[in-house]
């Protein structure tokens, strides 16, 4: 018997079921995947507690430091780590160490500051090391240079990179009284609910070092119990109750999550609670339409070639998805091709040209939208508009390429990828003509919101066109007429929702915006 048990705990046993006519090959395991989220990726302090008893002990020795039950534990960065924080030009990222030994001579035989941060298998590369206030013109003046070096490409961007030197150690303390460790801290409930920064979550909270040196605030638990606090998040239950969308946004989910096991783990942990991978909002995000959701489709992923995908998915997608390449820099990816989304009512209906953005006459304009007011019916952002005065739209540019730009005179978009999606943008001011590359045109064309502050543009499905001042002739300012919310790439969540609608099961969902694709369930 004892033998048999050994056995059982090592081997895979392969069986099927049936879900929406399709056979899913089932491999069993013993026990459920933990994952690590980065709920606080960076901070100098982070408060812990739980509701109950609870122990708070030192990950490495296993010593417990402290026992409570209900009390606030606050984790602080020792005083002797030196945070500094810098803008550094982010110029490649690569898995080769030939690539980095290279690239590192020849960018210390031009004497530049170098700085190599470890991320997910391989390594982000970054030149220089200006002040968090340094002029605009400086840094381009220096992306330009190196450029012309072969040390950097023209789509390398700066980024402000904050550091931790010195000793690092955690102060912990707790009802005044206040403890000292190199190592990271874990506080373990009794009721397997936690509390990092006031939010709650299932699992375990803890405290450790980022790769800058600064704190990250971590919680631990199995990947279902995070999935109940994600799939209601990225498809919020009201309005988007159907069930079949909800399981194709649970599988998607599940996947991504196990595709991206350890991604970020030179932080301490595996995947960051935002849209950066998947939004997260812990145990008080839960709902028991997505919990059924995850529980009725346990265990169940996509893959392509025996391999879990990269399940990305976006809002709306506008009638079309896009090609993983044509809006991030990377090789094409074969599941993620561009297809025609389901709509509500017509459930194959083609993408129309983008001169019909012109001529439909019932898109929303952006301009009275209040930020949340999109969850209210999702076809509110299949179709929208917005315009920008002459003073606006300088703003908008001088703000996003750090200079005074002066007057915008034309935007054109000047490559456009298979999916329609704007590749290219060009800004020509009386300062001079700046370009902006694939997604990145969303945060360089922001619009303004209701609330007056600018807002990073829905999609770059999208026409834009200058406004002419009726009596002069000038350009007054510009238009945009687009359609679509997100990055265009994988699953629609309303296009999931509007097949759901339309009696697909979510099976056909998943195989419809991820092609090629097979499920099984994995444990």
């Amino acid at each position: 018997m004892k033998k048999w048990k050994q056995i059982a705990f090592v081997c895979l046993f392969v069986s099927a079921f049936l879900v929406g006519g399709y056979a899913i090959p089932t491999f069993a395991q013993e026990t459920e995947p933990m994952i690590r989220i980065g709920v606080v990726p960076e901070a100098e302090s982070i408060k812990l507690k739980a509701d109950g008893p609870f122990d708070v002990v030192d990950q490495q020795t296993g010593d417990v430091l402290f026992s409570g039950a209900g009390e606030e534990v606050i984790v602080t960065l020792g005083s002797a780590a030196q945070i500094q924080s810098y803008y550094r030009l982010q110029v490649a990222f690569t898995s080769s160490q030939a690539y980095l030994d290279d690239w590192l001579a020849r960018a210390h035989a031009e004497n530049y500051p170098t700085y190599v941060e470890d991320y997910n298998g391989g390594y982000r590369l970054y030149l220089g090391e200006f002040p968090t206030d340094a002029a605009f013109n400086v840094r381009t003046a220096f992306k330009e240079e190196v450029v012309s070096k072969g040390l950097a490409a023209p789509d390398a961007f700066w980024k402000i990179v904050t550091t931790a030197d010195g000793e690092r150690q955690l102060s912990v303390t707790m009802n005044g009284e206040v403890k000292t460790t190199a190592n990271p801290v874990r506080l373990l409930a009794a009721t397997g609910h936690v509390y990092i920064n006031g939010t709650p979550y299932r699992g375990a909270a803890e405290v450790g070092f980022n790769s800058a040196g600064t704190l990250a605030g971590i919680n631990e638990l199995n990947i279902e119990h995070y999935l109940y606090g994600v799939v209601p998040r990225e498809l919020p239950p009201v309005p988007y109750s159907e069930v079949e969308a909800q399981k194709a946004q649970a599988v998607a989910a599940r996947t991504y999550a196990l595709s991206n096991m350890g991604k970020r783990s030179a932080d301490g942990y595996d995947l960051l609670p935002t849209t950066s991978d998947q939004v997260y909002g812990g145990f008080s995000a839960e709902h028991p339409i997505s919990t059924d959701a995850v529980n009725g489709t346990k265990g169940i992923v996509a893959t392509y070639d025996g391999r879990l995908i990269t399940a990305v998915f976006h809002s709306t997608s506008g009638g079309f998805t896009a090609n993983n390449e044509d809006v991030w820099n990377s090789e094409a990816t074969p599941y993620l091709r561009a297809t025609h989304v389901a709509q509500k009512g017509n459930s194959l209906k083609y993408v129309p040209a983008l001169d019909v953005y012109k001529k439909t006459g019932n898109s929303e304009s952006l301009r009275k939208v209040k930020k949340g007011d999109f969850e209210a019916g999702w076809s509110k952002y299949y179709r929208w508009n917005f315009e920008w005065t002459a003073e606006e739209i300088s703003r908008v540019v001088s703000s996003y390429f750090n200079t005074d730009v002066g007057v915008v005179q034309e935007i054109n978009v000047t490559e456009r990828s298979s999916s329609g999606r704007a590749a290219v943008i060009e800004f020509v001011t009386e300062n001079g003509t700046f370009y902006e590359y694939k997604d990145r045109i969303r945060w360089a064309l922001q619009y303004i919101d209701a609330n007056g502050k600018p807002a990073v543009l829905l999609s770059t499905l999208f026409i834009i066109e200058p406004v002419h001042n009726s009596a002069t002739n000038e350009v007054s300012g510009f238009k945009v007429e687009g359609g679509g919310w997100g990055h265009g790439v994988g699953m629609s969540q309303v296009g999931a929702v509007g097949m759901a609608e339309a009696g697909y099961d979510f099976t056909v969902i998943l195989k419809h915006f991820y092609k090629g694709i097979e499920l099984e369930t994995r444990y």
